[in-house]
């Protein structure tokens, strides 16, 4: 973080501010847009923290698989938390002017959390990989060590790739105009700023991108189809239908997080309609964390237990 307070510092003759357009287009509806937001957040965080609560308190839920749903859930709101109150600023006061230190922190931050989330994503699903094809193993193999150095090491993975995807961005220089039309900093809106050939810097973000989102994703891909082989085997259709419903909400979740990311960030500038990257954004950025507390709870019994033992009698 301190050679991007340097970069920083460094360009900040040459650029001290960017204007985060967001919702700039749409004068009239800026109260009605910060109540959408903020019930958007409170939801966020509201549901994401019920879902660390009973995860936590509930003894029959003390197993691997809601260990990682509990940290999903708390990076989830760390994730949401470097958006939104810089958007409610934006809506609150009409200044929507960032700071070129600001932007490059914001984004690095973004991404980090970001990629963690990929990353954890692809643990989650590794562990249903193990629960379903090797379940007599699977207290043994899935132990409390392993879970921990699972989620350790989702967040220190995540880190490297970032860093260097900020410095690459942060170093090219911005000669045009200084408008975002996005509603925070992110690296499509940003290349589109910059001048000159940009080309080189596009297939470094392209390849961060693979690293930190296709990797996790192919990852994925792979434990689901070694776990739909392994269903498939099953003798009954109760069995079969058991096992894939303790897939199916993170399966959901992978759906919604990588599809609208993947067409953000690889889909080119040039087919892209404009402000589809804001749109596709905020569904990476807040639709998906909102809806993720109500997709593991609606879809599990467990859960839904846990909430009700909550509920004061």
């Amino acid at each position: 973080m301190e050679g991007i307070v340097n970069m920083a510092v460094t360009n900040a003759s040459a650029v001290v501010e960017f204007i985060l357009l967001g919702f700039a287009d749409l004068p009239n509806y800026q109260g009605f847009l910060f109540g959408i937001f903020l019930l958007i957040y409170m939801s966020i965080l509201v549901g994401n923290g019920l879902i660390i609560l009973i995860t936590n308190v509930n003894s029959t839920l003390q197993t691997p698989m809601y260990f990682f749903l509990r940290h999903f859930s708390f990076l989830e709101i760390c994730y949401t938390s470097v958006v939104f109150p810089r958007m409610f600023k934006n809506l609150l006061t009409q200044k929507r002017n960032i700071s070129f230190l600001a932007c490059a922190i914001q984004l690095c931050f973004f991404l980090i959390l970001g990629g963690t989330e990929c990353f954890l994503l692809a643990v989650m699903a590794y562990d249903r990989y193990i629960a379903i094809c090797y379940p007599l193993n699977y207290p043994l193999i899935m132990n409390r060590k392993i879970c921990v150095c699972l989620v350790t090491g989702s967040w220190i993975s995540a880190i490297p790739i970032p860093i260097g995807q900020t410095f690459n961005i942060f170093s090219l220089p911005f000669c045009n105009s200084k408008s975002l039309n996005h509603v925070f900093c992110d690296i499509p809106p940003l290349l589109k700023l910059a001048c000159g050939d940009t080309k080189v810097n596009e297939l470094y973000s392209y390849a961060g991108a693979f690293l930190s989102a296709i990797v996790p994703f192919l990852m994925i891909l792979l434990s689901y189809i070694k776990i739909i082989t392994t269903i498939q085997k099953l003798p009954s259709a109760i069995g079969r239908h058991k096992a894939f419903s303790t897939c199916s909400s993170h399966l959901i979740v992978v759906s919604l997080f990588f599809g609208s990311g993947i067409i953000s960030y690889f889909l080119p500038n040039s087919i892209k309609p404009a402000g589809v990257d804001k749109i596709l954004s905020l569904m990476y950025s807040s639709v998906t964390p909102m809806l993720n507390p109500l997709i593991y709870s609606l879809r599990n019994k467990d859960v839904i237990v846990a909430l009700k033992k909550l509920q004061p009698r």
